[in-house]
């Protein structure tokens, strides 16, 4: 995009709310969705991901689907994120050209109409119109005020972050994160008083694997706040006016961070070290299989234990995709992420037989 193309046009800024369940993002994201239009004069929207992804991407999988209904449980939960962000993005261009936002082709109807019905809630679009019959929706928004996005979601990768990094810096856009710390056991006990709680064994898990903004190492995190969400004070407040008001001033340029040939090797490195790991697990569970069977388990633990062990591969394997294993690095001739993954399974799944070998 020219320069001259973005003159006049009205700013708008990516804000990412990240933590563990319970944190105390969704209250957070209300505050400012209340807060900012009043005090700072700039328009605000509340995109909540539980709110807009379809109830069944969180159902486990029936009974009946077997050992292969594990993966595409995170598959069809992953599909469902990356398709909101394209919502996102469809939703920008039709502000940036200034132009009636349409339907897109490729979509999911049930997400699609909460994306509207998300929007048309919080005042950024209109039905009122020519074409609102072939579903054709005008933006309803004043041009002269900024634009807040606020993404209030787990994003407890920073893969997932990056992402939306990648699209403000696509057009230019503010982009700033705003991570919540709060101590497992509090998360464990809000998640209690829910109507509808998370597994306990959900938290530890997503506790275990959580990355936080990495202010130093990673230049596109240096807009970010860490912030202890038991203890939230007037200073954090005022903190977190700044950093947005800091970041709405400077938006990602789209020469920052000359990485696109990066990450293209990273994504190449990804898929070979999932492929690799994926071969090697597979070896590990055939011989822990055989071990457990050398050992006299019987028949029905037999398959109990195939069942752990081959989740725990499918948890391993979508800690590679996400790039939780490889820390954002590209693959070095002399480094061996698989090595380092294999031993860390190897542990994870002889805890695991030996709670069925030595009953």
């Amino acid at each position: 995009m020219e320069q001259g193309e973005a003159a006049g046009r009205r700013r708008v800024g990516l804000c990412v709310l990240c933590g563990l369940p319970a944190a105390g993002k969704s209250t957070l994201a209300r505050a400012l969705r209340h807060r900012l239009p009043r005090r700072q004069r700039w328009d605000c929207a509340l995109l909540t991901y539980d709110d807009l992804i379809p109830p069944e991407a969180f159902s486990p999988p029936a009974p009946e689907a077997g050992l292969a209904g594990q993966t595409p449980l995170l598959s069809r939960w992953k599909l469902y994120r990356h398709e909101l962000l394209q919502y996102l993005e469809h939703f920008l261009q039709a502000l940036i050209n200034r132009e009636r936002l349409s339907a897109p082709t490729s979509r999911t109807e049930s997400t699609w109409e909460r994306f509207v019905a998300c929007c048309k809630g919080q005042g950024l679009l209109s039905s009122q119109g020519p074409d609102a019959a072939a579903c054709h929706y005008l933006t309803n928004v004043a041009a002269s005020r900024p634009l807040y996005f606020i993404l209030d979601d787990n994003f407890y990768y920073q893969s997932m972050r990056y992402e939306v990094y990648q699209l403000a810096r696509k057009y230019s856009l503010s982009f700033c994160q705003l991570f919540l710390e709060c101590p497992l056991e509090w998360c464990l006990q809000r998640n209690r008083l829910r109507s509808h709680p998370l597994p306990d064994q959900t938290i530890y898990l997503m506790a275990r694997k959580i990355e936080m903004p990495d202010l130093e190492n990673n230049a596109w995190e240096k807009n970010s706040l860490i912030l202890k969400s038991f203890e939230c004070t007037l200073e954090d407040n005022l903190q977190i006016v700044h950093l947005l008001a800091n970041a709405l001033e400077n938006p990602v340029k789209q020469n920052e961070e000359n990485t696109e040939q990066k990450e293209v090797d990273r994504a190449i490195c990804a898929a070979s070290t999932v492929h690799q790991a994926d071969q090697t697990f597979r070896r590990i569970i055939s011989q822990t299989m055989k071990d457990a069977k050398d050992k006299n388990v019987c028949p029905s633990e037999m398959k109990s234990l195939a069942e752990e062990l081959n989740k725990l591969k499918a948890e391993f394997l979508e800690d590679l995709r996400q790039g939780s294993h490889l820390k954002n690095q590209i693959c070095q001739q002399n480094s061996d992420p698989v090595t380092s993954v294999t031993s860390s399974f190897q542990y994870e799944a002889t805890n695991v037989v030996n709670k069925y070998i030595l009953k």
